[in-house]
């Protein structure tokens, strides 16, 4: 990107003190090369449902309360001095906005109503890790604050090791997405029922996750937090057609639905492959553990029948979520998994997490057998670097998945861990009375 030229604009420096110096620079005199695209890259943290109202594809827009606060997020593989400026314009008249990182803030007037590069000071970085660099509104004469459509750094800090989204911002946004891949005990196994617990720890309810707990080689079994108002049990089975459009579903490749639990909602989805959905909105708690059950096998005919169990603890019994037909496969349970992501990008700055706990797997023979090894991955966010808050593995007997949120304590993928056996019997489950 070409560096925008300008004339010099006065720009106030306000220390932590409480002293002020007025000053005039030239962003020539600041090493500001790198640019962070704010619309990558920053959250409106006061508030995440106005993100996406002020934040989108040209930057920070609409920006028109004082009640907001912008965050970005960048990670530094080194420590050093921080160069920092940006590209700003306002509507009419004059803003005077604070930019802050850590206890540092400096305040700058901008009047220019065309785009300029506007520098803002110099900063110290003294921790390798993510870091986070606020903006907030404090005087305005035109309708909003400012447009913003990038942060730029430089100089001893930015050498090497930096990190940032850089494209495909939907994703960026979102997060990694984490999963847990279960080898069978033996390669030759026919799996005909999956069971698993899932707990999510208080605080890490957030909204946009979805902490999926018995996913398989055609679809996925969990539970999601949708708003602040609504939460569901999703399950869903994928079309062996290939598209994200579920009307293009030829009439012999589409999922069929079986059957189906009460208040339970069933329909297509598209979009990230296409095939059946159904959903129960079910307002499941953080801090209690849930049981999931799945049954695959096939149904003669070249199908395979998916069905979804869900124990209510409150209730105190199985209760069915629903069971859909696969044409053109052949197949009992494979490629068992877990995985947590975030569907809402306005979320992507808040961190979650979720433990697993005592696996078991029942095969064609009538027998249960532990699961007690995880392979720990993550997605392309993850792979390229774009994000690096992502962790999994094995913490107190339990496996477990944290992204999102910018934290710093990342657990590399591609790894193996195995935790201790819960010590339980396998699950008292009498399939012959599930409903």
């Amino acid at each position: 990107m070409k560096k925008v030229s300008f004339l010099f604009l006065a720009f106030f420096i306000c220390s932590a003190c409480g002293n002020h110096m007025e000053t005039q620079l030239p962003a020539s005199k600041l090493d500001t090369n790198i640019y962070i695209p704010a619309a990558g890259n920053s959250w409106v943290i006061s508030n995440s449902e106005a993100t996406s109202s002020i934040i989108g594809e040209k930057g920070i827009r609409n920006w028109a309360s004082d009640h907001v606060k912008i965050r970005t997020f960048v990670r530094f593989g080194v420590k050093g001095a921080l160069n920092v400026a940006i590209r700003v314009r306002v509507d009419a008249g004059t803003s005077k906005i604070k930019f802050s990182h850590n206890n540092d803030f400096k305040t700058i007037a901008i009047s220019n109503t065309d785009f300029q590069i506007v520098p803002i000071g110099t900063f110290t970085i003294e921790e390798i890790g993510y870091h986070q660099f606020d903006l907030q509104g404090l005087e305005k004469s035109g309708n909003t604050y400012a447009e913003i459509t990038d942060i730029l750094i430089g100089g001893s800090a930015t050498k090497t090791d930096l990190y940032y989204i850089k494209d495909e911002f939907y994703w960026g946004r979102r997060g990694p997405s984490v999963h847990l891949s279960f080898p069978l005990p033996k390669t030759d196994m026919s799996v005909k029922w999956f069971y698993n617990e899932i707990t999510v720890p208080e605080g890490e309810d957030v909204i946009g996750s979805y902490y999926m707990a018995n996913g398989f080689g055609e679809g996925y079994f969990g539970i999601q937090v949708n708003s602040s108002t609504e939460r569901r049990i999703l399950f869903s089975v994928w079309s062996p057609y290939q598209t994200d459009n579920p009307d293009e579903i030829p009439e012999d490749y589409r999922i069929q639905l079986l059957k189906k639990g009460k208040d339970v909602n069933t329909g297509e989805f598209g979009n990230e492959g296409s095939g059946g959905q159904s959903f129960r909105r079910y307002d499941w708690r953080a801090g209690i553990t849930y049981r999931f059950l799945l049954n695959g096998e096939p149904s003669g005919n070249n199908s395979t029948d998916y069905t979804a169990y869900f124990y209510d603890p409150e209730v105190g019994k199985w209760e069915l979520i629903a069971s859909f037909r696969r044409p053109k496969t052949n197949t009992h349970l494979t490629r068992l998994h877990s995985f947590l992501e975030n569907f809402i990008p306005e979320t992507g700055d808040k961190s979650r997490k979720v433990f697993f706990t005592n696996q078991w797997i029942y095969d064609q023979k009538g027998q249960w057998h532990e699961l007690t090894r995880a392979q720990y991955t993550a997605d392309a966010t993850a792979r390229k670097n774009a994000r690096m808050d992502y962790a999994g593995g094995d913490e107190h007997d339990r496996f477990f998945l944290k992204n999102c949120g910018f934290f710093n304590e990342k657990v590399a993928f591609d790894q193996s861990f195995t935790r201790r056996s819960s010590g339980k019997n396998a699950p008292n489950i009498d399939f012959s009375v599930l409903p």
